[in-house]
C-alpha cells in the first residue's frame, strides 16, 4: 500500500471518471461557492469568521455524500443516476452535517494548539465519512471506528493527504498574492475551482479506505 501507488491510481480513476464527477458536484461546489460570497457580502468585513464554516455545513455534506456514493458504485462497476445520488446524499445529510460540524470543530481546535495536534486530527478522522455514508455509522461511531482503522496507518494516510493537498495550499496562496482584489465573479471562479480540485482528496481516501478496510483485523 505505497502512497505513490494509491495516489496513481486514485489519479487514473480521478481522471477516468472526471466529467461524471464533474456533473455530480460541480453545481452545488458553485452554488457553495455563491452562498459563500453573498452571505459574506451581507455580513461584511467585520463578520464573525465562522460563517464560511456554517455555510459549508449546508453543502458540503450534500456533494460530499453524493461523490462516496458514487465512488463506491463506479468500484462494483455501476452507473448510478444523478438523482438517485443526490437523493440518497440529501437522506444522510443530517448526519453528515453533524459529523462535519463536529470534525471541523475538533480538527480547528487542534489547529489553534500549535498545529500539529490538528494535523493529527485530520489524519485519524480521515475516514468517518466514509463509515457514516457506506457503512451506516452514527457520528460518534464513525469517529470511533475512523480512530481504529486510521492506528498503525498514520504516516501513509498523512503522506497521501499532504501531497494531495500541499499543491493545493500553494496554488491557493498564489491565486490570493496574483488576485489580492478579485472582481466577485474571478473570486466565484477561483473558490469553485480550489474547492473542486479538493474532491481528489476524497478520491484518495476512498482509495486508502477501501484497502485499510479490507485487510484482516489484527485486534
Amino acid at each position: 500500500m505505497n502512497p505513490l501507488d494509491v495516489l496513481r491510481d486514485s489519479l487514473y480513476f480521478f481522471r477516468r471518471n472526471l466529467g461524471r464527477i464533474a456533473q455530480l458536484c460541480l453545481p452545488l461546489v458553485i452554488f457553495e461557492a455563491l452562498l459563500q460570497q453573498g452571505v459574506g457580502q451581507i455580513l461584511g468585513p467585520n463578520a464573525f469568521p465562522g460563517y464560511s464554516v456554517i455555510v459549508g455545513l449546508l453543502v458540503y455534506p450534500l456533494y460530499t455524500g453524493a461523490l462516496i456514493l458514487l465512488l463506491d458504485a463506479r468500484t462494483r462497476g455501476e452507473s448510478p443516476r444523478t438523482r438517485d445520488l443526490l437523493a440518497m446524499s440529501l437522506s444522510l445529510w443530517p448526519r453528515f452535517a453533524l459529523l462535519t460540524a463536529v470534525s471541523t470543530l475538533l480538527i480547528l481546535l487542534g489547529l489553534s494548539l500549535y498545529f500539529l495536534p490538528g494535523l493529527w486530527l485530520m489524519v485519524v478522522l480521515a475516514f468517518a465519512e466514509y463509515l457514516l455514508v457506506l457503512k451506516g455509522a452514527s457520528p460518534l461511531n464513525a469517529i470511533t471506528e475512523s480512530f481504529r482503522l486510521s492506528r498503525g496507518h498514520f504516516l501513509r494516510i498523512l503522506a497521501c493527504i499532504l501531497c494531495v493537498m500541499t499543491p493545493l495550499w500553494l496554488l491557493k496562496g498564489m491565486s490570493e498574492a496574483a488576485y489580492p482584489d478579485p472582481t466577485p465573479l474571478l473570486s466565484l471562479t477561483l473558490d469553485s475551482a480550489y474547492s473542486f480540485l479538493q474532491l481528489f482528496t476524497s478520491v484518495v481516501l476512498f482509495r486508502l479506505f477501501m484497502l485499510i478496510s479490507q485487510q484482516p483485523d489484527k485486534h
